[in-house]
């Protein structure tokens, strides 16, 4: 879209009035994607491609390799905090090419996703890479392990920032930093007290001292491993769960280790899941109400995980390039606001 390069307060969002800033600006979709009759329900503002069109503003567009087994759930979730955001956000569903999901019918599949080979020529001002059920494997033993580090590198080069979570941090961190994970004797699995360590992020504006999050995972990256002259800053932690936010300027990078994305049930379906299989497992940490979990969960982290998306998508904005044919070629790493 030609025009003015996008002025970086609240007076324009490109040539949209000041006023649609306070409004809510909805996520763009595919009409018939599996999560838009639940993002509907929830009230979250949902946009299709005619209204999008119509609209003078160039949106924040997000892509999300989507690496969980259940794919709906999860670009639901992913969806879910995006479209909190006063911005437009367009979202490309991201597959890798030579890797074949299991888990989710075909259709759906050639339906909503882009392989990476057919997007790597395309620019994205934000790049979501998710957790894996292959975090007991070594890096270079995961059948997808050579295409995840060429994506790595081209988000050096056409993504502006990238979010990576769980197992995607962990790849991320060791791709970028060779920092290596280390597998832990039992699963890591409940909802976690966490600490705000860097009040003055623009990553963590408007964040609690003390506040929950998800942890599931076998595996851990430690904060020893990590070098001082790697420019990796620690933002949230765990006494018990350990790390849980870097942000990591060099790689263009936020890694989240834990799954402040998951919904309310997300702990208990897994719980349940394992139980059914036979796997000796303990209930989830200080989830279930009085540790019985015969009570529903209650969801004690959601404020914070919108408020998370909200500031990282609020960051793109304001250091992202107006002319997405630039992103990937500035210098600048988000390490400070806009």
């Amino acid at each position: 879209m030609a025009g003015p390069a996008i002025k970086r307060d609240c007076a324009t969002i490109g040539y949209a009035p000041a006023e649609r800033l306070f409004n809510d600006m909805p996520i763009k979709i595919p009409d018939n994607l599996p999560a838009r009759a639940t993002l509907e329900a929830e009230g979250v503002a949902i946009m299709g491609e005619a209204d999008a069109i119509r609209q003078d503003i160039r949106p924040m567009r997000i892509g999300l390799l989507n690496l969980m087994p259940d794919k709906v759930r999860t670009e639901t979730q992913f969806a879910r905090l995006l479209g909190c955001s006063p911005l437009q956000v367009e979202l490309t569903l991201v597959k890798l090419t030579n890797h074949v999901s299991r888990n989710t019918p075909a259709d759906h599949m050639g339906s909503f996703y882009r392989d990476w080979e057919d997007v790597r020529r395309e620019r994205f001002d934000g790049f979501i890479t998710t957790g894996a059920p292959v975090e007991t494997l070594p890096f270079e033993e995961v059948t997808y392990w050579d295409e995840l580090r060429r994506i790595f590198d081209w988000t050096q080069t056409h993504v502006h920032h990238s979010l990576h979570v769980c197992w995607g941090a962990m790849a991320a961190a060791y791709h970028f930093h060779g920092i290596d994970k280390h597998l832990l004797e039992t699963k890591k699995f409940g909802v976690f007290r966490h600490r705000n360590l860097v009040p003055d992020s623009p990553y963590l504006r408007g964040f609690s001292d003390d506040f929950s999050v998800p942890v599931s995972r076998w595996s851990e990256v430690r904060r020893e491993d990590i070098r001082p002259d790697s420019g990796i800053r620690v933002l949230m932690d765990s006494e018990e769960a350990g790390l849980c936010l870097l942000e990591d300027p060099a790689a263009r990078s936020l890694h989240m280790f834990n799954h402040i994305e998951y919904d309310a049930q997300s702990l208990s379906e897994e719980y349940f899941r394992d139980l059914e299989a036979n796997k000796p497992i303990a209930a989830p940490h200080d989830y279930f109400p009085g540790n019985d979990p015969k009570h529903p969960p209650l969801n004690r982290w959601r404020s914070h995980a919108y408020l998370l998306f909200g500031n990282w998508i609020n960051q793109l904005y304001q250091t992202t390039p107006f002319d997405i044919g630039a992103v990937g070629r500035e210098p600048s790493p988000l390490s400070q606001p806009g």
